[in-house]
C-alpha cells in the first residue's frame, strides 16, 4: 500500500477544515430556541424593526420562538432583564453604559436605530406663553417611563439650560394613546416622547417642539455626534453561552432593516398591527416619513456613536465616569457583520 505523507501545512489545513465543518453545520441551531424579549413601548417607531421582523416571520425563519413582553418604557424592560424574566431587551443602547457604571455588564448585539427619534415638546395649552427652557422649572414632564431613553433626552436638554432633574417632575405616560391623553388633558406641561405620538401632537397644535432627534441632523445638533438608539442588548454571559441564538436574533433584525429600506407606506400599514396607528393612518405615515432615516441600515453600531452616548450621559449623570467605562464591552458588531453578509444588507 502506498503511503501518503502530509506536510505540516497540509495537516494544519485539513485539521482546520475538520473543525470548521461541524461549526458551520451547527450555525443556525439556537442554543436557546425560546427567547423572551422585553421592550418598552413596542408600538413606537423606535422599535419598528422588531415589529417588522416579528410580523414577517423572520425570527421563526432563524429557528427562534420569541415571546415579546411589552412594558411602559425602557427602564421597565431593563428591570425584566435584570430580574431574569427576559433573555433580551429591545431597548436604548445607553442602558449598556449605565449598567456598566453599576458594575453589571450587558451588551448590544445588533443596532436598530441610528438616531433616538425622540422629540421634546411643550404644551401650547399648559404653557401658552413659553419663552424658553427656564419656563419648565417646577413643571411636570411626561416621559415613556422614568429612567427611560425619553427621560435621558429630557435630562440632557434641560441640563444644557442649567436645569437639574430635581427641578422638574417626571411622569410616566407610555408611548401611545395614554401619552396623547396625558398631555391633552393637562396632566403634564411638556413631554419627551417617540413617534408617532410627537408628530400627532405637533400637527394638531398641541405641542411646540423645543428639541428634536427624529432626524440625523437634529441628533447631531442635540448630541454633537451620531447617537445609537434602539438595539437588542442582553447580559454578557448570555452572549457567550448562546452565540447561535444571538446570531439568529441579529439575522432577523438585519433582514427586517433591509426590508424597511425599500418598503413603501402601504407596506408598513399592512404589516403593523392596526392598534399602532392610533386611529389616524395619515398621521401615522407622516410620522414614519419623518423618522425613516433614523432607522439603522445594517445593524452595525458605530464606535463614534458609542463615544457620543458616553459623553452625553456623563454630562448630566455623575454616576457615569467616562474613565471607568470600557465601551468595547458595551457592544459587539460580530453578529451584525455576519447577518449583513448573509442578507447583503
Amino acid at each position: 500500500m502506498k503511503r501518503t505523507v502530509l506536510s505540516r501545512r497540509s495537516f494544519t489545513l485539513l485539521a482546520a477544515a475538520a473543525v470548521a465543518v461541524p461549526a458551520l453545520r451547527a450555525q443556525g441551531r439556537p442554543e436557546k430556541r425560546r427567547v423572551s424579549i422585553a421592550v418598552g413601548g413596542k408600538a413606537a417607531f423606535y422599535y419598528l424593526p422588531l415589529t417588522i421582523s416579528e410580523q414577517l416571520g423572520y425570527f421563526k425563519a432563524e429557528g427562534l420562538d420569541v415571546e415579546i413582553a411589552d412594558f411602559a418604557g425602557g427602564a421597565k424592560a431593563l428591570e425584566a432583564l435584570v430580574g431574569g424574566s427576559a433573555d433580551v431587551v429591545s431597548g436604548a443602547y445607553e442602558h449598556t453604559i449605565h449598567m456598566q457604571a453599576k458594575k453589571q455588564f450587558v451588551q448590544s448585539i445588533v443596532l436598530m436605530g441610528r438616531a433616538p427619534q425622540i422629540a421634546m415638546g411643550v404644551s401650547t395649552k399648559g404653557i401658552p406663553n413659553y419663552r424658553g427652557l427656564a419656563d419648565l422649572r417646577g413643571k411636570k414632564i411626561g416621559v415613556s417611563a422614568p429612567g427611560s431613553s425619553t427621560n435621558m433626552v429630557a435630562n440632557l436638554v434641560l441640563s444644557r439650560a442649567g436645569i437639574q432633574a430635581s427641578e422638574v417632575s417626571y411622569v410616566g405616560v407610555g408611548t401611545s394613546a395614554g401619552a396623547l391623553a396625558a398631555l391633552r388633558s393637562g396632566q403634564i406641561d411638556a413631554m419627551s416622547n417617540t413617534e408617532p405620538v410627537m408628530t400627532m401632537l405637533e400637527q394638531k397644535g398641541d405641542v411646540r417642539i423645543v428639541s428634536d432627534t427624529r432626524t440625523l441632523k437634529g441628533t447631531q445638533e442635540v448630541f454633537g455626534g451620531p447617537m445609537p438608539a434602539a438595539c437588542f442588548y442582553t447580559r454578557a454571559d448570555f452572549v457567550k453561552q448562546n452565540p447561535n441564538t444571538c446570531q439568529g436574533l441579529a439575522n432577523a433584525i438585519v433582514r427586517g432593516l433591509k426590508w424597511l429600506q425599500t418598503a413603501g407606506p402601504s407596506d408598513i400599514i399592512k404589516t403593523v398591527p392596526e392598534s399602532y396607528l392610533l386611529g389616524d393612518r395619515a398621521l401615522y405615515l407622516a410620522s414614519f416619513t419623518r423618522v425613516r432615516e433614523a432607522l439603522a441600515l445594517d445593524g452595525l453600531l458605530p464606535e463614534d456613536g458609542a463615544r457620543t452616548a458616553l459623553k452625553a450621559l456623563a454630562s448630566f449623570d455623575p454616576t457615569v465616569k467616562p474613565e471607568r467605562i470600557d465601551l468595547s464591552r458595551t457592544f459587539t458588531n460580530d453578529f451584525a457583520r455576519r447577518a449583513k453578509e448573509k442578507y447583503k444588507a
